[in-house]
């Protein structure tokens, strides 16, 4: 059994940065692709950024290239999101998501592991 959990959520100024974090319990971290999904209020869920191949291959949604950065660290089975330039729209919970096969790593349905979410809100 997996268990994520999220840290960093919060409330920021439009232009700043906040850091996500997500660390997972179980075994072989490595194989398993972790991604970062978001959801705002009356909005279906959507992807945001995924890493698979150990971190080799990092994929990140059109909304998301040049702001938001995906790292993980296999050492300390965490994987991390940078936000930078954050804009009111951004706001939504933010949730890790994990799942032992690299295929179709955009889509929500076919995650197995999720944190329980962390808010996000740009607001001036």
């Amino acid at each position: 059994q997996v268990q994520l959990v999220e840290s960093g959520g919060g409330l920021v100024l439009p232009g700043g940065s906040l850091r996500l974090s997500c660390a997972s319990s179980g075994p072989a971290f490595s194989n398993y692709a972790m991604a970062w999904f978001r959801q705002a209020p009356g909005k279906e869920r959507e992807f945001v950024a995924a890493s698979i191949w150990s971190g080799r291959n990092t994929y990140y949604a059109e909304s998301a290239k040049g702001r938001f950065t995906m790292s993980r660290d296999n050492d300390k089975n965490t994987v991390y999101l940078q936000m930078n330039s954050l804009k009111p729209e951004d706001t939504a919970v933010y949730y890790c998501a994990s799942k032992p096969a690299y295929t179709h790593y955009d889509d929500h349905n076919l995650y197995d592991y999720w944190g329980q979410g962390t808010q996000v809100t740009v607001s001036s």
